[in-house]
């Protein structure tokens, strides 16, 4: 069978009732009726509590959804939720105990890069297929030692690569870099270095802050006052709030460029006047009402966003991640096939390798060679204007 798409829920139940005819034909098998189990592994207090909650729904939301479609035969998948407390320790545990228990067929993890990196071995070793939602390349990189992780987040290099080629059109030739001080914040210094070397950009000084950070007025006043054109803040949504109120205090005049770690809600609430037009670099679903449903995939993409928001009162761009990678191991599983009660985590890992779905985050290509799946087609340019993220042009 061809990878199945979600482009839509009906595309993909008319592909599993194809596969259910098929082998069930004449009553010669007894049809699969053993859930699909899923653990994930979040944040749910601690620093990064805020976006581990959004997974949470995302995932709850996501899974009541593919239950009630028929999309999954006779199956229903089951979520078992952990927290982690934002500790890579406790992560590693949850970890182990999900790997120790047979029901479960693949582990979601959050946004943690610390968390994720210090599990790589462990789950490498266990044998379990996992997809985290961390930005860090090192999640999945290299690859050969990491061949049951997957990763659904925006790349350090096609984030940097798209926030390069809109400095370029906007002819800002100097530029300075606030990035946090954990691996995805310097792989995106090392990233954006490239880029700028490249297009002719002038890197005038970077500065780092913590994730915990709740004070960056030091590092912007250092920045601001090397007067770059623009100031690139390659930071948390909380950390990229702090710098947009510091830098109008230190009377920046320059264009604010975030990176895609920096989106989160919709709606930008109090810091809505110190960000008015600045610059986001994320997916299209996080302002999916402005997009003409044109296609199946960018039709699912609004109804994603406006079940979320009817849900939450809200929307957060990260929400769409934790479900597509839900959407990628019910998927994995379906075609994996297999023995029924029996869960083969060999197989389903060999079957995300090669996956590939119109997600509700973008274009999603796995490989043996690349376990990041997120395309860079993926990402476009967003601008705050009006108290939320709008689409640029």
């Amino acid at each position: 069978m061809s990878p199945i798409r979600s482009a839509s829920i009906a595309a993909l139940a008319s592909a599993v009732l194809a596969t259910t005819l098929t082998g069930c034909q004449f009553g010669e098998e007894q049809q699969d009726t053993n859930p699909i189990v899923i653990a994930a592994d979040l944040e749910l207090s601690g620093a990064s509590a805020p976006v581990g909650k959004v997974y949470q729904r995302a995932l709850e939301l996501k899974v009541e959804q593919l239950n009630s479609s028929g999309a999954l035969g006779a199956r229903k998948i089951e979520l078992k939720v952990k927290d982690n407390r934002s500790d890579a320790a406790e992560s590693l545990r949850n970890i182990n105990d999900f790997s120790n228990d047979s029901d479960v067929t693949a582990i979601i993890m959050g946004g943690c890069n610390e968390c994720a990196v210090g599990a790589v071995r462990t789950i490498d070793e266990k044998r379990i297929p996992t997809i985290a939602l961390a930005a860090s390349a090192a999640v999945t990189e290299p690859v050969a030692q990491r061949r049951y992780v997957f990763k659904l987040a925006p790349n350090a290099a096609d984030s940097a690569g798209a926030l390069t080629t809109e400095l370029t059109r906007r002819n800002i030739r100097r530029v300075a870099v606030l990035h946090t001080a954990d691996d995805y914040g310097r792989e995106g210094l090392a990233a954006l270095r490239g880029e700028f070397t490249k297009a002719g950009i002038r890197l005038l000084g970077a500065e780092t802050v913590r994730t915990t950070d709740t004070d960056v007025t030091t590092q912007v006043s250092a920045l601001v006052e090397r007067k770059p054109q623009a100031l690139v803040v390659w930071t948390p949504p909380e950390q990229a709030s702090l710098t947009a109120a510091s830098a109008r205090q230190a009377r920046f005049a320059g264009s604010l460029f975030f990176d895609a770690s920096a989106a989160g809600d919709l709606f930008l609430g109090g810091s809505a006047r110190t960000t008015e037009r600045a610059t986001l670099i994320f997916t299209q679903t996080m302002v999916i009402d402005d997009v003409i449903a044109t296609t199946p995939a960018k039709a699912a993409r609004r109804q994603w966003f406006q079940d979320y928001t009817a849900r939450f009162g809200g929307y957060h761009g990260f929400s769409s991640f934790a479900a597509d990678a839900v959407q990628l191991v019910a998927d994995a599983e379906l075609r994996a096939g297999g023995e029924p009660g029996r869960v083969n985590r060999a197989a389903l890992r060999d079957v995300l390798e090669t996956s590939q779905l119109d997600g509700l985050s973008g274009p999603i290509r796995m490989t043996p060679d690349n376990h990041s799946g997120l395309m860079p087609q993926a990402l476009t340019t967003l601008v705050a204007r009006g108290g939320r993220w709008r689409l640029a042009g």
